[in-house]
């Protein structure tokens, strides 16, 4: 009975008199303060950026990574807390694979986008939980076409052509605004995410700092270093 009270009692603190989610305005708090990311949908393809700065020389780059595979076909990144992102990246590669083995053949990307939102609406009205401190961007290939969804703590989902978040994330918006068009091709992509990413930058931008990751009929891969690196030597 006690147990059953505690979660009652955070449940009662969950809302503000106005009617707002205090967590979730907590949980967008920390999606705001996190690094910037940026996603662009392309004519043949979609690009995921992020940054991925540390704040020592001492730590290892290549222990953790921003971009991850979900399934063959479809990559996701994020803004905000490292340790929330981990757990939704395990349960959407699980999501992934039950539909697999339910309907023999791969989840479409919408409704990953889906079962993940789902997965982050509960723990916005559970007891003894709290929001997801993240906002996720989850790009896929389906039936020759290219896809782009942001996923936010709420639970809130949304298909863009292109979009940034995290700090710096107005800026971002309004520099692809400006600089998005229709017909864009996915190299041209990577360049525009790079440069969004540039924006808002503090320091010097590296292979070593930045991760991308691109999505086409291919399949979705992280790039390397090297490539990487080739898109910056023609970035002014």
């Amino acid at each position: 009975m006690s147990n059953y009270l505690s979660a009652t009692n955070n449940l009662l603190y969950l809302h503000s008199p106005s009617g707002k989610l205090v967590q979730i305005e907590y949980a967008l708090a920390a999606v705001a303060a996190g690094a910037s990311s940026v996603g662009i949908k392309a004519s043949n393809g979609v690009v995921l950026a992020t940054e991925n700065k540390h704040k020592s020389i001492l730590y290892d780059e290549h222990s953790v990574k921003k971009v991850e595979m979900i399934t063959k076909h479809i990559g996701m990144i994020y803004s905000g807390m490292g340790p929330d992102y981990r757990l939704l990246v395990k349960q959407a590669r699980k999501m992934a694979q039950l539909y697999q083995l339910v309907y023999q053949e791969p989840i479409p990307t919408a409704q990953l986008v889906q079962r993940v939102a789902m997965l982050m609406q509960e723990y916005t009205q559970s007891g003894g939980v709290r929001p997801f401190g993240v906002s996720l961007l989850i790009c896929g290939w389906d039936n020759g076409k290219p896809y782009l969804y942001q996923c936010d703590p709420s639970g809130a989902y949304f298909a863009w052509k292109a979009t940034a978040m995290g700090k710096n994330f107005v800026n971002g918006k309004v520099f692809l605004e400006k600089r998005y068009s229709e017909d864009l091709e996915l190299d041209d992509a990577v360049h525009t995410a790079i440069l969004t990413l540039k924006e808002g930058f503090e320091g010097q931008m590296t292979a070593d700092n930045i991760e991308v990751g691109i999505c086409d009929a291919n399949g979705f891969r992280r790039l390397d270093p090297s490539n990487i690196k080739d898109y910056l030597a023609n970035i002014p």
